[in-house]
């Protein structure tokens, strides 16, 4: 955003009203419960003197949600792009409020009593989140696929990858600090967005408090907008890719030293060892997986470096070292000694083969020799090329940060 931008939307909220709240519902089609939510969070309003406002964030709606809402006395605004985190975004970036509070138009969400989300606000923290399983989910509120196995194990996951104590990682009402998420620069615009705003704000080490919320079953008569397994994956997919040391660098690594180490059992004792299986066969497979693990942990490198790319900022403190390895001379280094090495076993053998008038080969002898050799000389070689394609990626970075900063 330039700096000119920047004044001209100040100078707008202020002459607009100067608000400390705004409630922000995304609504596709809700005509039959906005009423009741308006209603319910101008009560909140009026009973908590706080000064506020609701801003609907319509996404298309064809049932009159529009001039319902604007006839309850809410600002509505029109989202042409569908989804639920391009409403949302759209409606954080219209709002007028110092914080808001964002929470479904479908009345599974009480918007009156609002007071523990506000009081958390006040004391500094940046994101409030609702937690629905301590404060209780009334019967046929969420369907027990979601209640037992969707929400639990993704929420788990999140606490997992970002160490983040966040209990109910989906949740649709929490309030934040509306300068402060919209810096996170939020992008995701279907059911991810959730995800999206919790993950980035552990990242960047906001103030996160939790307070129990009620849900209730919604008032809709047609089925909910989520799809349980689309939603679900489209969850887990986000927090794989904001993890890409889970994704790729812990997977690839095991596989890698496994496959390593199996190979190397069956250099050192190629008579066998007991019933261990140590032939060629075992062999190629175990030079398979270590290059398969290598490649899969040089992804892991370029996630973090197309993510820095992206969000035109220093990757997380646990991701530097892939910035000290893509960036750093030892990649190329050990891959062109590895790729020399490999080569090497490869022309003395060939030699050795040619000394002997290219006659028959004794396959078991042969192939315990090649297929490390083989091993080494791909691993080197991706090295090498890994290390060039991540200084051309390093030089995009630097470029469109120079550019953004002038900009901006």
């Amino acid at each position: 955003m330039s700096a000119e931008s920047s004044v001209a939307e100040t100078q707008h909220q202020r002459a607009v009203a100067p608000f400390e709240l705004t409630i922000l519902m995304p609504c596709l089609n809700e005509a039959r419960t906005l009423p009741a939510c308006i209603r319910k969070a101008k009560a909140f309003f009026a009973r908590a003197g706080v000064r506020g406002e609701v801003l609907v964030a319509d996404n298309g709606s064809t049932d009159g949600s529009q001039s319902i809402a604007a006839a309850c006395g809410a600002r509505v605004i029109e989202v042409s792009v569908r989804g639920y985190g391009a409403a949302l975004i759209a409606g954080i970036n219209a709002a007028t409020g110092r914080y808001v509070i964002m929470g479904d138009a479908d009345d599974s969400y009480d918007f009156e009593p609002l007071d523990a989300i506000v009081a958390q606000l006040r004391q500094g923290q940046q994101l409030v989140m609702g937690n629905r399983f301590s404060g209780g989910i009334r019967p046929g509120a969420m369907p027990l696929l979601h209640r037992y196995l969707g929400n639990p194990v993704l929420s788990f996951i999140g606490r997992l990858f970002f160490k983040t104590p966040i209990g109910d990682f989906h949740c649709g009402l929490r309030g934040f600090d509306r300068a402060v998420i919209r810096n996170l620069g939020l992008r995701c615009e279907g059911m991810e967005f959730a995800s999206e705003m919790v993950v980035k704000s552990s990242l960047a080490g906001l103030r996160i408090a939790e307070v129990p919320v009620m849900l209730w079953p919604d008032g809709r008569d047609r089925p909910p907008h989520l799809r349980t397994w689309r939603d679900g994956w489209r969850h887990l997919r986000f927090l794989l890719l904001f993890t890409p040391r889970w994704l790729f660098l812990y997977p690839g690594a095991l596989l890698a030293a496994g496959s390593a180490l199996q190979l190397a059992v069956a250099l050192t004792h190629p008579a066998g060892l007991g019933r261990w299986p140590v032939g060629i066969h075992t062999q190629l497979f175990a030079a398979a997986g270590m290059v398969l693990g290598y490649q899969t942990m040089l992804f892991a490198m370029g996630a973090v470096l197309a993510r820095q790319n992206a969000q035109l900022n220093m990757p997380h403190p646990r991701d530097r070292w892939a910035l000290r390895v893509a960036t750093g001379p030892w990649l190329p280094i050990l891959g062109g000694l590895a790729a020399f090495t490999g080569l090497a076993i490869s022309a003395n053998l060939a030699w050795g083969w040619g000394l002997s008038g290219f006659g028959a080969l004794s396959p078991e002898a042969a192939m315990r020799r090649i297929i490390p050799a083989m091993a080494l000389l791909l691993m080197g070689t991706q090295s090498v090329l890994a290390s060039i394609f991540f200084a051309a990626m390093r030089s995009a970075f630097d470029s469109s940060r120079h550019i953004y900063r002038v900009q901006g």
